[in-house]
Order: structure tokens, then C-alpha cells, then sequence
């Protein structure tokens, strides 16, 4: 009996240390809702609480399910609804508006443990385009699934469609209208590519994103936005595309972009960044501030990403006036910016 007490007195000992270890494991969560032409003169005091206020929900949400042991996966689910379901960020209800005044959205998301992945792409009735695109990785043999086949794909899986005026904003279509009228006097022929050209940042970026890193190891990514005020064709930005908007991997990095989508793609922003962390062993600051900074700017590209490694460090850089995010690490309250020093 004295034997079988010790053994269970030695094995509880061991239980109890590797519980403890477990729970002083890191994790973190970052969370951004979009980069562009923010002015800091353009917020009255009570607008820029609002959005600081929805950033940290957002942000304290998908923390509080880290804190409990929940997967990395779910936190950036959850982080993203918070995003999704708020008027203030390009995805879900706050959706800016395609040429034709409605709206197409596109989300992905990745698991770093798996290297599943998951995406979806010009959908026009789907309320949080970031659950489809988990359903996507976790319930079908694709990675990307667009427009109405997404869609039949939702009614599979159980997930309402919603009529696409449920993403209608006063403030985006006034938006709408702006950018068409820029365009009309940039234009001098019916050349839709170089009016275009002609539009201000703000019309071109936004979107809504996060990362984390859980209790057991584990980093993920998702994305999820609007796309591009008044584009057209179908056009497909880099938020549904792994590698550009959306990248994460186990001992490595995670990576969610926000920005002129051509560019992430072309460069292949949020793969590049976990590549120079993997092969050249940079840290997740300079790997990420080199793709930004340099690589994505000298080349005419505008936006930044949040980005965090497996060790919990983060990294936020972007090259535009002003990026909202958000970061929380374990054991430490939220910080919340929107520029550079504030």
C-alpha cells in the first residue's frame, strides 16, 4: 500500500509540474482592421473611441480563448467575427461596394499546425465570410471555393445566405460614389485601367485580419474583406489567396496582410515574410519590416500585415498613414494603435 501511494504521490508530482508547464506556455493574438489613408484630423474624439473600443473587443475576444486553452484557429475565428459583424472595417457588414453597387467578399484562413487551409471568394451572402472559409479547410477537399459554388457549399454545411443588402452602409456607398467620380473626370477615354489608377489609397486597401499563437505550439491566420471600392469583373484581391494576404506555419510564422491586393500577390507578401523567417532565420520585426518597407514599397505597393512567430513575438508594419490593430500577449493588457506612435 505504501508503495502504490508513492508511485501515485510521484506521478501526481510529475502531472501537476507538466500542468503547470503547459499554462506558462506563451501565446499571443494580433488582430489589424485594415491599413490606408487614415488621418488622425479626421476623427472627432468620439469616433476614434469607438474604433479603439471594437479593436480591443475584437483583440480581448480571441485572447480569451487562448487563456482557456482553445486553439489558435478559434481565437482568430472569433477575433474576426468581432471585425466582420462592426460597420467600422471593410468585411461583413462593413463591405465597401463593388461597381455595380453590391457587395463581394473574400476571406481565408490557415492552420499552421496542418498547413490546411481554406478560402472563399466573391461571396454576396454570406454573413462571416472567415466561418466559411474554416468550413471550406475542415469540410471539402479544396482550398478555394468562389462565388455561387461557395455559396451552394454554405447551404451544405448548414450556414443561412443573407440577402446582400444586409451589407449596405451609408458611409461605403458614399464611398462608391466618390470613387466614380474621381474616376469620370480622371477619365479621358473609356479606358477603365488608367482612371483607375487615378484613385486615392483609401479606395484601394481594407481589410480585417488575425493571428495567433495558442498554449499548445500552434499559429494560424485569417483574413477576411470587401475587396476594392468600386472595382468590377470579379475582381479577386489578395485576402482568399494563401501565400499573399493569408500564410501561416508551425515554427515559423503567421501572417495576415492588408493592403492594394495586386501587389501582396505579385509579391507574394505573406509567404515571402515566413520565408526570409525560415531560410535566412531573420526575426519576425525585420522580416516583416524588409517586405513592407522595402521589397512592397519600392515596388509601388501600399498597406502593411501583422505577423507573430512561434515564440509569440509580433510584428505590425505598414507603410500607409495609419493601420488599425491591435496585439495581446499572455499575462499582458491589450494594446491597441491606429498610427505609428499612438
Amino acid at each position: 500500500m505504501k508503495t502504490i501511494s508513492l508511485a501515485f504521490a510521484v506521478s501526481m508530482t510529475l502531472f501537476s509540474g507538466l500542468s503547470f508547464a503547459n499554462s506558462d506556455k506563451p501565446f499571443a493574438i494580433a488582430i489589424h482592421g485594415g491599413a490606408g489613408t487614415i488621418k488622425q484630423s479626421s476623427f472627432t474624439p468620439e469616433q476614434e473611441k469607438a474604433y479603439r473600443a471594437k479593436l480591443k473587443e475584437a483583440v480581448d475576444a480571441g485572447y480569451v480563448v487562448l487563456e482557456k486553452g482553445g486553439s489558435s484557429l478559434k481565437a482568430v475565428t472569433t477575433a474576426i467575427n468581432v471585425l466582420e459583424n462592426s460597420p467600422y472595417f471593410n468585411a461583413g457588414i462593413g463591405a465597401v461596394y463593388t461597381h455595380n453597387e453590391e457587395h463581394e467578399m473574400d476571406a481565408s484562413i490557415m492552420d499552421g499546425n496542418t498547413m490546411n487551409a481554406g478560402a472563399v471568394a466573391g461571396v454576396k451572402h454570406i454573413k462571416n465570410p472567415i466561418d466559411l472559409a474554416r468550413l471550406v479547410m475542415d469540410e471539402s477537399v479544396h482550398v478555394m471555393l468562389y462565388g455561387q459554388g461557395a455559396e451552394e457549399f454554405a447551404l451544405t454545411q448548414g450556414v443561412p445566405l443573407v440577402a446582400n443588402e444586409t451589407f449596405n452602409t451609408q458611409k461605403r456607398y458614399e464611398g462608391l460614389q466618390r470613387a466614380k467620380a474621381k474616376m469620370a473626370e480622371a477619365k479621358s477615354s473609356a479606358d477603365y485601367q488608367a482612371a483607375h489608377q487615378q484613385l486615392d489609397t483609401e479606395y484601394k486597401v481594407g481589410t480585417v485580419g488575425a493571428v495567433a499563437l495558442d498554449k499548445q505550439g500552434n499559429i494560424s491566420a485569417g483574413t477576411s474583406t470587401g475587396g476594392m471600392t468600386n472595382k468590377r469583373y470579379g475582381r479577386i484581391g489578395d485576402a482568399p489567396v494563401i501565400g499573399a494576404g493569408t500564410y501561416a506555419e508551425n515554427g515559423v510564422c503567421a501572417v495576415s496582410a492588408t493592403g492594394h491586393g495586386e501587389y501582396f500577390i505579385r509579391y507574394q507578401v505573406a509567404g515571402d515574410i515566413c520565408a526570409k523567417v525560415k531560410y535566412q532565420q531573420k526575426s519576425i520585426i525585420q522580416a516583416a519590416d524588409e517586405v513592407i518597407n522595402q521589397r512592397l514599397i519600392t515596388a509601388g505597393g501600399t498597406g502593411g500585415v501583422i505577423a507573430i512567430d512561434h515564440r509569440g513575438n509580433i510584428a505590425t508594419p505598414f507603410n500607409t498613414e495609419g493601420m488599425y490593430r491591435a496585439t495581446r500577449k499572455s499575462g499582458e493588457p491589450a494594446q491597441v494603435m491606429i498610427w505609428r506612435d499612438k
